[in-house]
């Protein structure tokens, strides 16, 4: 049997019979999912192996023809593919539909289904680690971009009782609003400007989607702190580094703070789930990576 280094400290056994999987994107090589994925196929057993494939827009295609020809079981799919991949799928399931982007496929016999696990993977981490019922709350969500459509989709699922969504270009909020007007009462506002500073002063929640505050940019804030209720909710989607300084701000202020990390940790357990119907080890895949955000100390 053959050994395959894929990570910095563990062989895994790859045979004839190994299932493969992977994740696609551009760039790619910073992704954190192959570590965190191999992880769970050796927690449960299940013969498998994740690679992150760099796949440039115009090879899209040709990524698509080679899956269903090697038998690529699973693939997620991260910036900047999740909507252009829906064309090269056979079936987009309902929710990634309407949320308008993938970043799950599953193939079945060549047959590509795409899903979205973005948004319940949020709100499954939100709920657990910091906000158990979102029912009837009043939600301020900073951005616009591919990110806020799954996490929009979810969060409207709970029944808010108003979602105000903020971006730098009111145009494109808007857009994003009537996309999901029918699903909750939702507000399109410029992030700059009286209305946006009193929507984020009555939030009982506050999620920032954006890549403000993201390495190597750490000291960026995606939302005045002084603005924040006390008692509020902040929730930031980056996960590098682990607190944001606009959550450590918040934090300081007496908010209840959530990172990204459960979020990829649980986007990546669905995707699991849905590969191979088994129930994802997310408590090992939550270790292992921590132990690779870690940092080394300076000496």
């Amino acid at each position: 049997m053959m050994q395959t280094r894929l990570d910095g400290s563990e062989r895994i056994a790859v045979d004839s019979s190994t299932t493969l999987f992977g994740v696609i994107g551009d760039p790619i090589r910073h992704s954190k999912s192959p570590i965190m994925m191999n992880r769970a196929f050796r927690e449960t057993g299940v013969n498998g192996v994740y690679a992150a494939f760099h796949v440039t827009p115009d090879k899209l295609g040709d990524f698509w023809l080679g899956v269903r020809a090697m038998g690529i079981r699973g693939v997620n799919v991260t910036i900047p593919h999740k909507l252009d991949v829906m064309r090269h799928l056979d079936f987009v399931d309902e929710g990634a539909r309407l949320i308008g982007a993938v970043n799950t496929v599953v193939n079945n016999g060549g047959m590509l289904t795409g899903y979205n696990t973005d948004g319940i993977g949020y709100v499954r981490s939100l709920k657990e680690e910091a906000m158990p019922e979102l029912k009837g709350k009043r939600i301020a969500v900073i951005g616009a971009g591919g990110a806020a459509r799954g996490i929009l989709h979810a969060l409207l699922g709970e029944e808010p009782e108003r979602v105000s969504l903020l971006n730098r270009t009111e145009s494109r909020a808007s857009e994003l609003a009537a996309a999901f007007a029918g699903r909750g009462n939702i507000e399109a506002l410029a992030s700059a400007g009286a209305d946006a500073d009193e929507a984020i002063r009555r939030a009982d929640l506050v999620v920032n989607t954006t890549s403000i505050g993201m390495y190597p940019y750490v000291a960026d804030m995606p939302v005045d702190i002084s603005l924040l209720r006390p008692d509020a909710v902040c929730s930031d989607l980056i996960y590098n580094p682990l607190e944001t300084a606009w959550l450590a701000g918040a934090r300081e202020r007496g908010c209840r703070t959530h990172g990204g990390l459960g979020m990829f940790i649980y986007q990546g357990a669905y995707a699991f789930e849905y590969w191979t119907g088994l129930t994802a080890p997310a408590q090992a895949m939550r270790e292992t990576v921590l132990q690779a955000l870690q940092v080394p100390s300076a000496t």
